[in-house]
C-alpha cells in the first residue's frame, strides 16, 4: 500500500504543478518523464505515467465530476486534494476493470479514509450517476459511448463498492488503517548528476522584403476601341446583307424563269424590258478594312442530309393536311384572325402600360423635388443649433489641452529618469551575453572538429570500396554466342517454330491483309459514288424547296406591312388619364411651394439649369419610348413570315 501511495502522491504533485492555459500536455508529460526516470524504478515510472496522461486526456470529464462533489458533498475538504479527487475518478472510470478490484481497494486504503469514503459514496450513487453525470458527459462525447464504455461498468462495480465503503467506515477517521511495517533495508541509489541544459535556438533568419509590384492598369479590363469598331461594322455589314436577302427573294431570279420555246427576238425584247424595270441594287460601300469573303458557303454532308430530311418532313405534313382538308377537317383561318385580334389588343395593352409608367415617373420625380424642398428647412434649422454646440464643444476643448499639456510635461521628467537607469541595466546584459557567445563559439568548434574526421573515416571506406569494385570489373568474361536460325529450342511448348520458319509465316500474313486491304478500299470507293450520287439529288431538292418558300415568305411578308400601317396610337385608359391629373396637381404645388420661398439672387442660375436638365431628361425618355414602340412593331412584322414559313 505504501508503494501505491507513493505513486499517487507523485502523481498528484505533478497534477498540482500543470497550468492548462499555458502548457502543453505532450511537453508536459516529456519533461515529467525526464525528470521522474532517475527517482522511479521502470516498473513505478509507467504507473504514473499511464495515470498522469489518462488524467490529462479525460480532464474535462474529471473535473464535471470533482467540481459537483466540491458543490454539494465536498465544502468541508480542502482544495489541495483537488488532484486527489481526479485521479480516484480516473482509476475508477477507465483502470478498474484492468487492475482488477482489490489492487484499487489497496490504492484506496492507503489514502486518507474520510476523504475517499465520501468521494466514492457521491460518485458511485446510482442518482447521481444515471442522471446529471450521464448528461454531462453526453455534451462532450457521444450518448451511447458514455452508457456503453462507462455508466455501465461503474453500476457493475457498485455493490463491490458499496462493500469497500462500509469497511472503511468502521475504521476511525483520525488515523488510516494500520499497515505492516518492515525493516528498513539500505539500497544504493544512483547518482544525482546535474542535466545537461538544452541547447539555445538560434534566431531565424528575417524574412526579405520584396518590392512592391505595380497595380494592373484599368485598360486591361476594358474592351479596347478596335474591337468596338468591328463589332459596328460586323452589324453594318449584317443588316446590309439582310436588306440584300430580302430583295433577292422578292425578285425573280433569271436563273430560276422558266425557257419557253419562242423566237430570240422576242426574248431579247423581254430581257431588256426587265432590265429597266428592275431597280438596281446598290452596292455595299466598301467600309471594311479587310478583303470580304465572297466565295460561296460549301455544306457539308450532314448539314445536306439534315435539311432534306427536314424538307422531307415539310411536304409529308403538308400532304397529310390536304389529305385531312380533303376528308372533312377543318381551317387554322378562324384561330389565325382571333390570333391577330388578340395580339393587336396586347399591343395596345403594352403600349398604355408604357405611357402610365412612364406618368408614374414624373409624379415621383415631383414628389422627390417637394420632398428636397422640405428637407432643405429641416436641415438649415439643424445647422444653426448644430453651430451654436459646436462652439460650446471648442471651448471646453481649449480648457482640455491646457490641462493634458501640464499633465504630459510632468510625464516627460519621469520618463527622462527612468531612461538613465535602464541605460546601466542594458550594459550589463550585453557584458552577459558576449560572455554566453564565446562559450557557444567554443563548443561549435569542437563539434566542426569531430565531424571532419568522421567525414574523413568515411571518405578513406569509400576509396577501398570503389577499388574493390574496379577490381571486380577488370575480370575478362566471355561475349558471343552461336545461334543456328533453323533449329528448333525444344522447349516443349504448343507450336513450337524456327526462327525461319517464322519469317515465312509472317511474310505469307502481311499478303494475305494487303490483299484484304485492297478489297477494302474498292467497297469504300463503290460506297462513296454511291453517296455522292445521292447527295447531288438531294441538293437539287434542297434548291427547290428554297425558292418556293422564299417567294411565299416574300408575299406574306408584304401583306404583313401592308396590314401593320394601319395600327394607330395605343388609346388612352382611365389609369393614364387619372396619372395626368395628378402630375398637373404636383406641379402646380410645386411651382406654388417655390414661389413662397426666397431664394437669393446668385443661386438662381441653378434651379434654371436643373429645370433645363429635367427637360431634356423627359425628352429623352420620350424618344426611348418612341424607339421601343417601333422595334416591337418591326419584331413582330419580322417573326410573323417565318411562322407562316413554319407552318407551310
Amino acid at each position: 500500500m505504501a508503494y501505491y501511495g507513493k505513486c499517487i502522491e507523485i502523481v498528484m504533485e505533478q497534477l498540482d504543478k500543470f497550468k492548462p492555459e499555458k502548457d502543453n500536455p505532450e511537453q508536459f508529460l516529456e519533461t515529467a518523464s525526464t525528470s521522474l526516470q532517475q527517482a522511479l524504478s521502470p516498473q513505478k515510472l509507467a504507473f504514473v505515467l499511464e495515470i498522469l496522461s489518462g488524467c490529462l486526456e479525460y480532464q474535462k470529464l474529471l473535473t464535471i465530476v470533482v467540481d459537483a462533489f466540491y458543490v454539494r458533498d465536498g465544502r468541508l475538504c480542502l482544495w489541495a486534494d483537488y488532484s486527489l479527487f481526479e485521479v480516484i475518478c480516473y482509476l475508477a472510470m477507465f483502470q478498474l476493470d484492468e487492475l482488477g478490484f482489490q489492487l484499487f481497494c489497496n490504492i484506496i486504503r492507503s489514502q486518507p479514509v474520510d476523504k475517499t469514503c465520501k468521494f466514492l459514496r457521491f460518485f458511485f450513487n446510482p442518482l447521481n450517476l444515471c442522471s446529471w453525470i450521464k448528461d454531462e458527459w453526453s455534451l462532450i462525447y457521444d450518448t451511447t459511448h458514455v452508457k456503453e464504455n462507462w455508466i455501465d461498468p461503474l453500476m457493475r462495480w457498485q455493490p463491490e463498492v458499496q462493500e469497500l465503503i462500509k469497511q472503511l467506515e468502521g475504521v476511525p477517521t483520525d488515523q488510516t488503517l494500520l499497515v505492516k511495517t518492515k525493516a528498513k533495508v539500505t539500497r544504493p541509489k544512483e547518482f544525482n548528476l546535474t542535466v545537461p541544459k538544452p541547447r539555445a535556438i538560434t534566431m531565424p533568419e528575417p524574412v526579405p522584403t520584396v518590392a512592391k509590384t505595380k497595380p494592373v492598369p484599368q485598360s486591361t479590363y476594358q474592351e479596347p476601341v478596335e474591337q468596338q469598331l468591328l463589332q459596328m461594322i460586323k452589324r453594318y455589314n449584317r443588316r446590309k446583307a439582310e436588306e440584300l436577302l430580302l430583295k433577292a427573294n422578292m425578285e425573280e431570279l433569271r436563273c430560276a424563269m422558266p425557257r419557253l420555246h419562242r423566237d430570240p427576238q422576242a426574248q431579247d425584247f423581254e430581257k431588256q424590258e426587265q432590265l429597266q424595270s428592275a431597280s438596281p441594287i446598290r452596292r455595299t460601300p466598301n467600309v471594311t478594312f479587310f478583303k470580304p469573303n465572297t466565295f460561296p458557303v460549301k455544306l457539308n454532308t450532314a448539314t445536306i442530309l439534315r435539311e432534306g430530311a427536314l424538307y422531307q418532313r415539310q411536304v409529308e405534313k403538308e400532304l397529310q393536311r390536304v389529305d385531312k382538308l380533303v376528308d372533312g377537317a377543318g381551317d387554322f383561318s378562324e384561330f389565325l384572325e382571333w390570333q391577330k385580334k388578340m395580339q393587336a389588343k396586347d399591343l395596345e395593352e403594352q403600349l398604355a402600360a408604357c405611357e402610365c409608367r412612364r406618368l408614374q415617373g414624373k409624379l415621383s420625380h415631383e414628389e422627390a423635388i417637394l420632398a428636397r424642398q422640405n428637407l432643405i428647412q429641416e436641415n438649415k434649422l439643424k445647422a444653426d443649433q448644430k453651430k451654436e454646440e459646436t462652439a460650446e464643444l471648442m471651448l471646453q476643448c481649449a480648457e482640455r489641452r491646457l490641462q493634458e499639456e501640464k499633465a504630459m510635461k510632468e510625464l516627460v521628467g519621469q520618463i527622462i529618469e527612468a531612461q538613465k537607469n535602464v541605460k546601466v541595466a542594458q550594459m550589463k546584459l550585453v557584458k552577459g551575453r558576449q560572455q554566453i557567445v564565446q562559450e557557444v563559439i567554443e563548443e561549435s568548434r569542437e563539434l566542426l572538429q569531430r565531424s571532419m574526421e568522421a567525414a574523413k573515416e568515411e571518405q578513406r571506406r569509400r576509396c577501398e570500396l570503389t577499388a574493390q569494385l574496379r577490381a571486380l570489373e577488370t575480370q575478362p568474361t566471355r561475349k558471343g554466342k552461336l545461334v543456328d536460325l533453323t533449329q528448333i529450342p525444344g522447349y516443349g511448348l504448343e507450336g513450337e517454330m524456327s526462327v525461319v520458319e517464322l519469317r515465312e509465316r509472317l511474310a505469307l500474313l502481311k499478303e494475305t491483309q494487303k490483299r484484304e486491304q485492297e478489297e477494302k478500299r474498292d467497297q469504300i470507293i463503290q460506297d462513296k459514288r454511291v453517296k455522292s450520287q445521292k447527295l447531288q439529288n438531294t441538293m437539287e431538292q434542297i434548291s427547290l424547296c428554297r425558292t418556293a418558300m422564299g417567294r411565299t415568305a416574300a408575299l406574306r411578308w408584304e401583306k404583313k406591312k401592308a396590314q401593320a400601317g394601319s395600327l394607330g396610337t395605343p388609346s388612352q385608359d382611365e389609369r393614364v388619364l387619372e396619372l395626368q391629373r395628378r402630375m398637373e396637381e404636383r406641379v402646380a404645388e410645386r411651382r406654388r411651394q417655390t414661389a413662397k420661398l426666397q431664394v437669393s439672387p446668385p443661386r438662381t442660375v441653378r434651379p434654371q439649369l436643373r429645370a433645363q436638365e429635367e427637360a431634356q431628361h423627359w425628352l429623352k425618355l420620350d424618344q426611348s419610348r418612341e424607339r421601343r414602340l417601333r422595334a416591337m412593331q418591326e419584331a413582330d412584322r419580322t417573326c410573323e413570315p417565318t411562322h407562316h414559313l413554319e407552318a407551310a
